[in-house]
């Protein structure tokens, strides 16, 4: 299923979810258009390697990927379905937030995605590269903050639009994950080197936090 839309407009311009769907745009741009060498050699320098981040444990520098890793993409589609899910989920999410602790927020849960992936699979030396635990945070915000929200969902090879109920659509979003995590093990590079992990716990520190970044006055 591919989401289309939700059904809540933004109140206000969300200038955070804008400002990172730059950020990552211009950096992986800017990467492609790099010689192979030295773009591979970002990539291996700032992304998240499991048993780098093992080795490395006293040493501060080697908690700067879990940050960079957020800002770095594989391909363009990688790129394109991170940021569309961003800014789908984002903005509705920023506006009971405010920018700066969206922003926090964002970081916070893309951290918890990050050493979620680490615990799967400690002794891992793929490189790991994108915002989707991040993502998946914002998700689970998303999850119970507007239960009566609608995804105008795509079915695929119908196709056909339907209106899902936004926990509903993101119920079935978050049990694939586990789902997919379960089959692949506590390690990251089965089933397509998805970080599973590191989505399911992403997802499941934005249910868990949401509650502390939502600006006092919107609530009762």
């Amino acid at each position: 299923m591919v989401p289309i839309r939700d059904t809540i407009p933004s109140q206000k311009k969300p200038m955070a979810t804008i400002s990172i769907i730059i950020i990552n745009a211009v950096i992986f741009f800017n990467q492609i258009l790099l010689p192979y060498e030295e773009g591979l050699n970002i990539v291996m320098e700032y992304s998240f390697i499991p048993v780098r981040f093992l080795n490395n444990l006293l040493n501060p520098k080697a908690y700067i990927p879990l940050f960079t890793s957020m800002f770095l993409h594989g391909d363009f589609l990688h790129l394109l379905s991170n940021m569309w899910s961003l800014w789908l989920f984002g903005d509705n999410v920023e506006d009971e937030m405010g920018s700066f602790r969206f922003f926090l927020f964002y970081i916070l849960t893309g951290f918890i995605a990050g050493f979620a992936h680490f615990l799967s699979n400690p002794m891992s030396n793929l490189p790991t590269v994108g915002a989707s635990g991040a993502i998946a945070g914002i998700m689970g915000a998303y999850f119970l903050m507007f239960p009566h929200s609608r995804i105008v969902t795509l079915v695929p090879f119908i196709p056909f639009f339907i209106r899902l109920p936004a926990p509903i659509f993101l119920l079935i979003w978050f049990v694939t994950q586990v789902r997919s995590g379960l089959m692949s093990g506590f390690h990251g590079e089965a089933l397509g080197g998805v970080a599973w992990w590191a989505h399911i716990f992403g997802f499941l520190g934005g249910v868990f936090l949401y509650k502390k970044f939502v600006k006092k006055e919107d609530y009762w």
